[in-house]
């Protein structure tokens, strides 16, 4: 059984054609099961992301089910099969280990060694358990590649420092006032990046006040990471008590003025306010920079450390994609010696099947001889065949330890076992 990956991802395809190959639980499900039950897959997981979607597949014919696969995701996008195959990578065997392991570590992300990958090929699994197409090669694979992503985040740094701007302007808020369980903070805007920024503060165990334009959005941000919500009439009140704002609006023109911090400052009596300004243009008039307890970042100064992080990050990049590689390796030899474990089963069942066969057209000739004498002359039949399998069997193991499939699929051609294992399924049947 051999294992293949096809897939795009942002490094090959645009955002327009991911989106058309996006697949949902019921479009992923329907995929693979159309696949399996075509006869060209064994086993199938499908792994859909914003950034991704790729299909890892167990197959007795890799270059079967490569077509199958790429026809089926050319029909899903809606474009020809040719036009599809210049923006999908495929993978092969040892090669498709190592790409899902680097995928699982965060190595192959848009940003690098994000932990979110872990959970989304946990869901992808199970829903291919679900769908009833998974089994063992991909069960193994998928869970190996998620510890091995597990392992990979927790003995190098490819992982700790934080790369994303909400992520890094709740780090600076950190580093300027240490932990921010107890601190009041404010959070100016309910759009996508408002709510990122509320999520990573409530991450943090910060119970955040969202104002917006829309209260009602803001009441929605603020419930789901347990704060308080509100309008932009409460602004006022907000900063005189806040110890840190963060806004990101989609205002044109500043939403905190210079003059809306100076009456704030004078109701504050004497306490310091962080500001850290997301938006473009700028929501915090800049010109306050100046006023006396008030430190403000605006969105250069949240990116430099975005930026210093993900240098951090890349510190560690070749210690943890070696580490992936390993363990991809430790996969790939498991997989190859399933196919020698099976050659080998077969070859001597084949040669019991032998033996039994030629015992049994010879009893009507042994009259004269004992039920003792027959049972030596079968155990020195058996002997025989078996002294004869000894190094065969001991070549196709070390052929399956270098990963040598030619060898075992020309062994299998040498003593006719895919035809006799075609036949046998026939009777089954």
């Amino acid at each position: 059984m051999h294992v293949l990956v096809v897939g795009v991802s942002h490094h090959t395809a645009r955002l327009e054609t991911r989106e058309r190959l996006a697949l949902d639980n019921e479009a992923a499900s329907a995929l693979l099961r159309e696949l399996v039950a075509g006869g060209a897959v064994a086993e199938g997981v499908a792994l859909s992301t914003c950034n991704r979607t790729e299909l890892y597949l167990a197959a007795a014919d890799l270059d079967v089910a490569e077509r199958a696969a790429v026809a089926v995701l050319a029909r899903r996008a809606g474009l020809a099969v040719a036009a599809l195959h210049a923006l999908v990578y495929t993978h092969r065997d040892g090669a498709a280990a190592r790409h899902l392991f680097a995928v699982a570590s965060g190595l192959d992300s848009m940003i690098l060694g994000e932990a979110q990958i872990l959970g989304q090929l946990r869901r992808a699994a199970a829903l291919a358990a679900e769908a009833g197409v998974s089994g063992p090669v991909v069960e193994r694979l998928v869970r190996e590649a998620m510890g091995a992503g597990g392992r990979v985040r927790e003995r190098t740094g490819i992982g700790r420092a934080s790369v994303s701007v909400s992520s890094a302007a709740v780090e600076l808020a950190r580093g300027v006032l240490g932990d921010l369980v107890n601190r009041r903070v404010l959070v100016v805007g309910a759009g996508k990046s408002g709510e990122v920024t509320a999520k990573a503060l409530s991450a943090h165990g910060v119970k955040v006040v969202v104002l917006s334009r829309c209260p009602k959005k803001a009441a929605g941000i603020a419930a789901a990471t347990d704060g308080v919500g509100g309008g932009l009439e409460d602004l006022a009140r907000e900063l005189a008590r806040a110890d840190v704002v963060l806004s990101a609006t989609s205002a044109p023109q500043p939403v905190i003025t210079r003059d809306d911090l100076v009456r704030a400052f004078a109701a504050r009596e004497g306490r310091p306010l962080l500001a850290i300004d997301l938006a473009v243009p700028r929501d915090i008039d800049p010109a306050a920079r100046d006023l006396d307890g008030l430190t403000l970042f605006d969105l250069d100064d949240v990116q430099a450390r975005a930026d210093e992080n993900l240098e951090a990050r890349r510190a560690h990049l070749g210690a943890a994609s070696a580490m992936a590689a390993d363990e991809a390796d430790h996969f790939e030899h498991w997989r190859a010696g399933l196919g020698a474990k099976q050659t080998v089963s077969e070859l001597r069942q084949r040669a019991d099947a032998i033996v039994a066969g030629l015992l049994d057209d010879n009893a009507s000739r042994w009259e004269g001889m004992t039920e003792a004498d027959r049972d030596r002359v079968a155990m020195l039949a058996r002997a025989v065949a078996s002294r004869l399998l000894d190094e065969p069997t001991r070549r196709l193991k070390a052929s399956a330890a270098a990963s040598d499939d030619a060898a075992l699929d020309a062994a299998r051609a040498l003593f006719g076992l895919d035809a006799s294992a075609s036949a046998q399924r026939a009777l089954a049947g």
